[in-house]
């Protein structure tokens, strides 16, 4: 793992967007007091799309909002966490319950080096990811498909 690079990854901003970010986030945005209404306009201040009438609840973490698409209607859970280092998709009428994970990051487990192996995730229209499960990177979440609470969703078979 010494010999990792990250080579291939794009955040697909500059630094200091990255840092303003980062302290938007952790100083306001994912904060009990900021009012769930302020969210939203935050997240496409940013670069996020978000359809409307999007809750999104307090101890949110999302690691690249212009990596971020949520439709209409959805519903975000206290304290989950959106790790995009890929693009995630959110059709409308979604739920992503308390402390879900989608996780679009990975690495090559066999190779020395120890490198990305990261893909975008996409959850279709009505799902359903429940408290505490786990979307991992690739896997494309179908419409209405329910991810059951502490369930794990791993990579689409195609």
């Amino acid at each position: 793992m010494a010999a990792f690079t990250g080579a291939g990854y794009d955040k697909g901003r500059s630094r200091l967007w990255q840092a303003a970010w980062f302290a938007t986030m952790n100083l306001v945005w994912s904060k009990w007091w900021l009012p769930a209404r302020f969210r939203p306009p935050i997240l496409r201040a940013f670069g996020a799309v978000v359809g409307e009438r999007v809750l999104i609840r307090h101890r949110v973490r999302v690691l690249w909002p212009w990596k971020l698409n949520i439709g209409d209607d959805c519903w975000i859970g206290e304290g989950a966490w959106l790790l995009n280092l890929e693009p995630i998709s959110i059709a409308d009428d979604v739920c992503v319950s308390q402390e879900a994970l989608l996780c679009t990051g990975s690495h090559r487990h066999d190779d020395p080096a120890f490198e990305f192996d990261n893909a975008p995730i996409t959850l279709g229209r009505g799902a359903w990811v429940a408290a505490r499960a786990t979307v991992l990177r690739g896997a494309d979440v179908e419409p209405g498909e329910v991810v059951p609470a502490h369930g794990v969703r791993s990579r689409s078979r195609r």
